[in-house]
């Protein structure tokens, strides 16, 4: 007997009417893999470099307001350029106040808060990440709510306290009361988790304590969380400016922010000198930024504050 022509032919499978059409595949490459095509980001590289030009333009207007003359900055309508570019206006900052001891102060307050910070954030970060005591988790918890109160709060009580010590337009007033704080310990023991703990393990049975532990393993391996917090915590000493505003009223302890301040003071208003020393005075963090550049970016996408 012969089959229906109208039937299935042998060997092919049969189409269901409801099913629809069959899905258009994608092209592949020879060797089977799929080829994929995808639409270059056009608006978001936009959107990202007019965010980019919102940002580089104050720091953009700063440097050039820095070569202009006092009366060229407020021009209507305002210029890029001045006239003439004056370049002098940067030794004449510095020879109008003692600007090159302000950066010598607060680079000396900047480094060492930054350094104790990093040491006493690993110790602590380490004891809340490995050590098992009786409420740790309960005194971590207590220990993160600190960064809910805002400093404006705690200047009163610890200006009296600086006073009582006597650490009045003293360095130490500006570096100690700032160099324990909870988000370096958040941000080293979010890092120390994630250290195998087969490592520790393999140090204790060669004998290693706690402290070889941490400065033998942890601290190498975590190099690019400790240089995360080195950044963030160096800018916000060389940027503070409220606290030694109230603890020292000195030349010789006044920091970069007061004496930008001092720009406009009784003498008048020198805006081309406070562009200038402005531009001198955001150098230093630019230049640690460009060399931790590397760590910075591993380090942000490992502990997670790049929002991932």
């Amino acid at each position: 007997m012969t089959s229906d022509a109208t039937g299935p032919v042998a060997g092919q499978r049969t189409l269901d009417a409801t099913a629809g059409p069959a899905p258009l595949r994608e092209p592949e490459r020879p060797g089977g893999v799929v080829q994929r095509h995808r639409r270059p980001p056009v608006l978001s590289q936009a959107l990202l470099t007019i965010v980019l030009l919102l940002f580089l333009a104050p720091l953009v207007w700063m440097v050039l307001s820095s070569l202009k003359s006092g009366g060229e900055i407020f021009t209507t309508p305002p210029r890029l350029l001045g006239e003439s570019l004056r370049f002098g206006n940067y030794g004449d900052a510095l020879d109008y106040l003692p600007f090159g001891r302000f950066m010598l102060n607060t680079a000396f307050v900047a480094i060492a808060g930054t350094l104790i910070t990093l040491i006493t954030s690993a110790l602590s970060a380490y004891a809340f990440a490995r050590l098992r005591f009786r409420g740790r988790d309960s005194l971590f918890l207590l220990y993160l709510g600190t960064l809910m109160v805002p400093q404006e709060v705690v200047v009163v009580p610890m200006f009296l306290i600086m006073n009582r010590l006597g650490w009045i337009n003293t360095f130490q007033a500006l570096i100690l009361p700032w160099a324990f704080t909870a988000f370096g310990t958040f941000l080293l023991r979010q890092f120390f988790l994630t250290v195998p703990k087969e490592l520790e393990e393999a140090a204790r049975v060669d004998g290693a304590g706690h402290w070889r532990i941490l400065t033998r393993i942890i601290v190498p391996i975590s190099a690019p969380a400790f240089a995360v917090l080195a950044v963030f915590t160096f800018i916000t000493y060389w940027n503070s400016f409220l606290w030694p505003l109230i603890v020292t009223n000195d030349a010789s302890t006044t920091t970069v922010p007061l004496g930008l301040n001092l720009f406009l003071g009784q003498n008048g208003q020198q805006w081309q000198l406070l562009m200038a020393a402005a531009t001198i005075s955001m150098a230093p963090t630019a230049l640690l930024v460009l060399l931790l550049q590397r760590y910075l970016v591993k380090g942000i996408a490992l502990s997670g504050l790049g929002g991932r």
